[in-house]
């Protein structure tokens, strides 16, 4: 039996839908009734919806607005609040949502005393067990969610209430064996949601997040086209197909995803705002024109990114992406360059760098690479340092280390002792989730080793590395030219004709040293490299 406060819900979406749902072109639709009315519910219903797409500056706005219009609207502050959380990355600020939230009452009665529904008590106590809560931050997402799976089984048909259940249960997977658990049942639930309102952003956001793996992003596939087209008016709305399309090898919608990503970005920036929207598309759109072969738009990402870091000089996150970006432009192409290392060189310049020094034979600066890649993974570890943005942690350190290594030795003639050292990088890779985006090390693991496994005369283990590398992050050129290239040394006539296929079906660009092989085979040539 339905509890008053569920009848009650149910009966003002029968008799005044209007007033507590919202339609918004470019943001998408929601239905989320609460006590308030007016002007201020409509702010709040804006500030919803722009926040499921993790507007969060725009949604502040509208719910600080909603506030002036009725000081004692709860669920204002509630949103507000949420606006700091910033979920999916990092809590980047514990205090100000404390502050929100006292400024609708002193103490947690008080606060409640304002939230006149059942319903609308459940979502300050969650929100209460987020930021006001005891533990670490995983420890208080992990209580939040609690609280919204309670709310969530006490409404299960409410919109709201599933869509931010959703979120909670990605904001509370934590690192290990439990992610992928935990992901596929955000995922289930925020499909539910797609299923009853196709046009519900956060249904489609959640979604993608739920499967950005290469195993589950089909499933995510159809979400990611909805919110493309539901949700253009958000910057972060643009980007996130993008992260079902990298896992799909759909280089192309990579590309001008994040183009527009960047563009809205653009649109919206007002001085003193945070950079990470246009940075974070420069950086996935050039991995995108790069895997395509576009690598003059590749280069032209650079040049994007450099405006922006001479612009904003002290933005750490812009001087980081910077380096990536130059260093995966250089890895990419394999154009190996060696270059002085300092203090200041960041990892992927590192590994750039160390690569390039190995292949043009300066093994004194390699060495450097080497020692200096492996201080910056054992600093790394004893930090345990997980911000996702700022920083690289320990895992891909060590690997980037055994890359440069590995490369090393062989180029020393210590064979087997670099492969050695590559297969220890591919073993520490298996232990990581699959790339969510552009891999990491900028030069894959399983790659690398393949492509020595095959200079080494050693194709049939280089092939199955491939295979590997290509389960991890599909379609990805490199590792395609691998796979051709070991069925051509075992004498798979056709399954080399067929990787070469696949390779320049999706190659947009420029000529490269590959193109004349994969050409005789696909013409049925068969000839060997």
């Amino acid at each position: 039996m339905k509890s008053i406060a569920q009848f009650t819900v149910a009966m003002l979406l029968m008799v005044s839908p209007l007033v507590y749902s919202v339609e918004l072109a470019g943001l998408g639709t929601i239905t989320f009734p609460t006590s308030a009315s007016g002007p201020a519910q409509d702010h709040f219903l804006r500030g919803v919806t722009i926040m499921h797409s993790f507007g969060w500056k725009e949604a502040r706005a509208e719910f600080q607005a909603a506030q002036r219009l009725d000081p004692d609207f709860a669920m204002a502050y509630w949103g507000e609040a949420l606006c700091y959380n910033h979920p999916l990355i990092g809590e980047w600020d514990p205090d100000t949502p404390k502050a929100v939230l006292r400024r609708l009452g002193d103490a947690p009665e008080a606060r409640l005393a304002k939230a006149p529904t059942h319903r609308e008590k459940g979502f300050i106590r969650a929100v209460e067990a987020l930021f006001l809560g005891d533990g670490d931050t995983l420890t208080r997402r992990r209580a939040y969610m609690e609280a919204m799976r309670e709310l969530h089984e006490a409404y299960p048909e409410d919109e709201e209430v599933t869509a931010f259940y959703a979120l909670s249960l990605l904001m509370s997977a934590g690192r290990g064996d439990d992610v992928m658990r935990t992901n596929v049942l955000a995922g289930a639930v925020a499909l539910q949601l797609l299923d009853r309102n196709p046009n519900h952003p956060g249904a489609a956001h959640y979604t993608i997040h739920a499967f950005d793996d290469p195993v589950h992003a089909p499933l995510a596939l159809p979400a990611a086209r909805v919110f493309a087209r539901i949700a253009e008016k958000v910057s972060h709305a643009r980007h996130m197909p993008s992260h079902i399309f990298i896992q799909r090898g759909m280089w192309d919608q990579v590309s001008s995803s994040n183009q527009s990503a960047y563009e809205a970005a653009v649109d919206l920036y007002e001085p003193g705002d945070r950079l990470d929207d246009m940075v974070h598309a420069l950086d996935w759109g050039q991995y995108g024109d790069l895997q395509r072969g576009d690598y003059e738009r590749a280069a032209h990402w650079i040049e994007l990114m450099e405006g922006i870091a001479e612009r904003a000089p002290d933005d750490e996150l812009a001087a980081m992406r910077l380096a990536g970006v130059k260093a995966r432009y250089a890895i990419e192409r394999e154009d190996w360059q060696g270059e002085p290392v300092t203090d200041r060189t960041s990892p992927t310049q590192l590994l750039a760098f160390g690569l390039g020094a190995v292949h043009t034979g300066d093994f004194e600066l390699a060495e450097t690479v080497v020692e200096k890649l492996a201080e910056k993974a054992e600093e790394a570890a004893s930090k345990d340092d997980h911000r996702f943005y700022y920083s690289f942690t320990a895992k891909p350190l060590k690997i980037m280390s055994r890359e440069v290594a590995g490369l090393l030795e062989i180029a020393r003639g210590n064979t087997e002792a670099g492969l050695a050292l590559l297969s220890e990088g591919v073993d520490i890779d298996e232990s990581r989730h699959p790339p969510i985006g552009a891999p990491s090390p900028l030069k894959p693991a399983h790659e690398l080793y393949g492509e020595a496994l095959l200079t080494a005369g050693r194709p049939e283990e280089a092939l199955a590395m491939f295979e590997r590398s290509l389960e991890r992050m599909p379609n990805r050129p490199l590792s395609l030219r691998g796979l051709a290239r070991a069925h051509v040394a075992l004498g798979n006539a056709e399954d080399a004709r067929s990787a070469y296929a696949r390779l320049e079906s999706g190659w947009q660009g420029r000529d490269v040293a590959w193109r004349q092989e994969a050409a005789g085979h696909v013409a049925g040539a068969g000839a060997s490299e």
